[in-house]
């Protein structure tokens, strides 16, 4: 049974369809990347999934069981990395921590807070007590992704994350997340939704690929590496196999984009 099974689902806002028709099989410990335009739905089915919106047509199943609300076994990491301001860097990992394990004293909340800081590349000694806006943008992402795998939820669901950062950042905290997925945690695998709308950010992280057409959106294309060599940076530009899929992607997305734009005149 796959983990997630999304079956037939359309979603609006109001009366504009967004999602027209999603289907997907997920299994557990995969890496999906949702990839597509800007506007074209990634995020609300992000949303969909984590509880966050009430599903109208279709339906999702998480192990053979339909989404009513959030949960702790679906955790979410926002693109604006969701700290609330008033609270320091530690606290905000702590708080979230807190209302899943019940049972950890207030040292055990800090200890765990702290090794996952230290697990994306933060010193806790330095950032634990300083408040967001003391530290950078890159500080903070790393903050809500150590909160996200501290919370060792069996589901991640990761809404561009790294969008605003800059190339460098942005390629060590891809690094990260990548390295801590392949390792796993206490459960095994996570599996990870992460929406983007860059083609070599879902070659670099997926196992597997979901293209989403303009809204309203159906997939237009999918591609798995499983069983296959999956692509590294090392050999992202280098590789004939990786750089043949590569522009095979691009030039899906843009056919799309022409044909709809042709069908509007």
């Amino acid at each position: 049974m796959a983990e997630v099974l999304i079956k037939d689902v359309s979603f609006a806002y109001d009366k504009e369809l967004i999602l027209g028709g999603i289907n997907l099989e997920v299994e557990a410990g995969d890496f999906v990347c949702l990839l597509g335009q800007s506007g074209c739905g990634k995020s609300t089915l992000l949303r969909l999934l984590a509880g966050l919106e009430k599903i109208k047509q279709g339906e999702i199943l998480v192990k053979g069981e339909p989404i009513s609300k959030p949960s702790y076994d679906r955790i979410m990491v926002f693109q604006d990395y969701g700290l609330f301001p008033w609270m320091s860097a530690g606290e905000n990992i702590t708080i979230a921590l807190k209302q899943k394990f019940k049972n950890l004293s207030k040292a055990e909340l800090k200890a765990r807070a702290s090794e996952w800081m230290r697990n994306v590349g933060l010193d806790p000694e330095i950032i634990y007590n300083k408040l967001p806006m003391e530290i950078s943008g890159g500080q903070r992402q790393r903050c809500a992704t150590a909160r996200a795998f501290a919370m060792d939820s069996p589901i991640m669901l990761m809404d561009e994350p790294f969008g605003a950062l800059d190339a460098v950042t942005k390629a060590l905290l891809q690094d990260t997340v990548l390295s801590l997925w392949e390792k796993g945690g206490e459960h095994g695998r996570k599996t990870v939704f992460f929406v983007t709308h860059e083609v070599d950010e879902a070659l670099l992280l997926a196992t597997d690929i979901f293209i989403f057409g303009q809204s309203p959106s159906k997939i237009i294309f999918k591609h798995s590496f499983k069983g296959q060599k999956k692509p590294r940076r090392e050999t992202m530009f280098t590789d004939p196999e990786v750089m043949a899929l590569r522009n095979k992607i691009i030039k899906i997305i843009n056919d799309e984009v022409n044909a709809k734009a042709a069908a509007r005149e």
